[in-house]
């Protein structure tokens, strides 16, 4: 097996992006910010190539 290194510069910064959607959603609905949750563990484990 070869192993190649991925990039996940877009990964980190949809991370980014969707725990800014999190805080936002918490500041503006408050209990709908868990939604979010989903795309903020999912890019995550992307951009740390967990997954």
């Amino acid at each position: 097996m070869e192993n190649t290194k991925k990039s996940t510069g877009l990964y980190w910064f949809l991370f980014l992006l969707s725990v800014a959607a999190f805080f936002l959603l918490y500041q503006v609905i408050g209990g709908v910010c868990i939604l979010v949750l989903p795309f903020v563990c999912t890019y995550f484990a992307k951009a740390l190539d967990i997954m």
